[in-house]
Formats: C-alpha cells, structure tokens, sequence
C-alpha cells in the first residue's frame, strides 16, 4: 500500500520520468534511485504538487550532474 494518494503518486512518477529523461540513457539504478528518495521526502513533507515535485526532482538533477562533474574532474587529475 502507497504512502501517498494517487494523484500526488502520479505527479512523482510524471516527474522521476521527465527529470531522469535528461540523464543518458534515462539515468542508471542509483541516479534514479536517488531522485526518488528526494521526491518522496519532499511528498512526506506536504510538497505534493506537480510544480513543487517538479523543482525538487530539478534540484536532485543538478546535484546529480554537479557530483558527476566533481568526480570526472578528480578522475582526470584535476
């Protein structure tokens, strides 16, 4: 049984999807995985509204990509 109701579970859903479009390939298990949980502390905490799922799942996204960049940029020596 769901945590949440069926439209605020369907606004998670919409918005995991769109947001992980943007990584390659949908994004892998962790990234997607790590969207997730963002979305569903966002939706326990009361931002259960398309717009405000939207801009946490944008957030997660830019914290992801910023990880990726750090770690590529140790990687290449920098």
């Amino acid at each position: 049984m769901s945590d949440f109701d069926d439209r605020t579970q369907a606004n998670m859903d919409v918005v995991l999807d769109e947001v992980c479009a943007e990584l390659p390939s949908g994004g892998d298990h962790e990234s997607r995985k790590f969207v997730a949980e963002q979305l569903i502390q966002a939706a326990r905490a009361g931002k259960t509204t398309l717009g405000e799922l939207t801009y946490i799942g944008r957030r997660a996204l830019v914290h992801l990509k910023k990880s990726s960049a750090e770690r590529e940029q140790k990687s290449n020596g920098g």
